[in-house]
């Protein structure tokens, strides 16, 4: 009976650090937290879209820059209410790519990406609505 009790202990420390290895370590550097409420999400290895009635918190999304230097990052976004600010990541420095208000629209571009991964992070300044975001590799 106790060594049954030693097996089952140590078989439940074993599966809790692997979800502690796969949390900490395989999903990136970024997390997304967020609360959103009618949203609609797509990401693809070149390509990440989100519509939303509300949001708060923040949303992550990975993309893959496959060709040599010179790649670009196109982006849509617009905003109906709230503040929200996208930054970028592709060499392990977070820096901002933009930030829109309440009522802002923007299309623009960000060119010659570094081949490798490139990370989009929205941070909203408490709840924003109706928004629709949109960023593609080219």
């Amino acid at each position: 009976m106790k060594k049954n009790v030693i097996i089952g202990g140590a078989v439940a420390l074993v599966v809790v650090a692997a979800v502690v290895c796969f949390v900490k370590f395989g999903l990136g550097p970024y997390h997304s937290s967020y609360v959103t409420a009618m949203c609609v999400t797509s990401n693809t290895s070149t390509k990440a879209k989100v519509s939303f009635s509300t949001l708060k918190g923040t949303m992550v999304y990975k993309l893959k820059c496959d060709g040599e230097k010179g790649r670009e990052l196109t982006y849509t976004a617009s905003l109906e209410s709230g503040n929200a600010k996208v930054y970028y990541d592709c060499d392990g420095t977070k820096r901002e790519l933009f930030t829109i208000r309440s009522g802002e629209k923007v299309d623009a571009s960000l060119k010659d990406l570094p081949k490798g991964k490139i990370y989009v992070i929205i941070e909203t300044d408490g709840k924003v609505s109706d928004g629709d975001f949109e960023f593609r590799i080219k």
